[in-house]
């Protein structure tokens, strides 16, 4: 695995928070998704949950998944779930377009099924996009301090 980009300052302070597995787990994932797609722009939040967002550019539109982390676990977000192929029924939710899987083990994203599904969601995000992104492979911190 090649290296990947650090941390935010403002995301790392907040992450430390968390619980050792979950630290281990959102740091695992994140690093899976930065090797299937590391143009992906990273867009940082703290709202309900700490939360890293995978984009295609610089707008939160254009994202195609997310880890939001939570007190006591974390989801592998699709920001248009509803909208991909899911022949392997791994996406759960009521919303009207966000799905995700539940993450509790490294083994519920360190697979094939979720690879693929996560290399969907980006393309689907590239071919629903408006207009070509300025910004590639870049971290943005929302995070207000």
């Amino acid at each position: 695995m090649k290296a990947i980009r650090s941390l935010h300052p403002d995301f790392q302070n907040l992450l430390e928070r968390k619980e050792p597995e979950l630290i281990h787990l959102f740091q695992d994932l994140r690093a899976l998704i930065l090797e299937l797609y590391p143009e992906s722009n990273e867009l940082l939040y703290h709202t309900h949950a700490l939360t890293s967002v995978f984009s295609i550019s610089e707008k939160l539109s254009d994202a195609f998944c997310m880890i939001p982390i939570y007190t006591n676990h974390l989801n592998l977000g699709f920001n248009k779930g509803t909208l991909l192929e899911d022949p392997d029924k791994l996406l759960t939710g009521t919303g009207n377009l966000i799905r995700h899987i539940p993450i509790k083990t490294i083994a519920d994203y360190q697979n094939e099924k979720v690879k693929n599904l996560i290399k969907s969601a980006a393309e689907f995000a590239i071919n629903d996009m408006d207009k070509p992104s300025k910004a590639i492979g870049k971290t943005i911190s929302k995070i207000k301090k």
